[in-house]
C-alpha cells in the first residue's frame, strides 16, 4: 500500500477538514466591524482559516455566539494546512460591569428605596 497522496487530493481533504471544524464551532472573532469563524482556541492563542485571515492584526474580540469573551491583542504566528495561527499578547476577559475600586459586602444592598411621603 503507498502513503501518498497527490496535490489535489491533500488539498481536498483539507478543505473538508477546515469545513467540518469551521461548521463545528461556535467561536468567532471580531476585527474591523466583521466577524471570522475560528477554528480553534487553547490557552496562548487560537486558528482562523488562511483566507479570512489576511488582515487580522492587533486588538480583536473573541465571541462564543453572542456572548463576549474576551478582548485580545494579538499576533499572527504561523500557518499550517490552510489555517492561520495567532498568538495572545494580552487576553483581558469581558465584564458586563466596570471594575470596583473597593471590596463590596455580599450583605450590601442593590438599592435605596425612598420613604412614602
Amino acid at each position: 500500500m503507498t502513503t501518498y497522496l497527490s496535490k489535489e487530493l491533500r488539498e481536498g481533504m483539507d478543505a473538508a477538514r477546515l469545513a467540518g471544524m469551521k461548521k463545528a464551532s461556535r467561536l468567532r472573532v471580531l476585527a474591523d466591524d466583521a466577524f471570522h469563524p475560528v477554528l480553534r482556541l487553547w490557552r496562548d492563542g487560537f486558528s482562523v482559516e488562511e483566507a479570512e485571515a489576511a488582515h487580522l492584526r492587533g486588538l480583536v474580540d473573541l465571541y462564543d455566539g453572542s456572548r463576549h469573551l474576551y478582548q485580545c491583542l494579538i499576533v499572527a504566528a504561523e500557518e499550517d494546512g490552510g489555517e492561520m495561527r495567532f498568538e495572545f499578547k494580552r487576553n483581558t476577559p469581558a465584564s458586563d460591569r466596570a471594575p470596583l475600586d473597593y471590596s463590596r459586602d455580599p450583605d450590601a444592598p442593590v438599592a435605596l428605596l425612598p420613604r412614602p411621603d
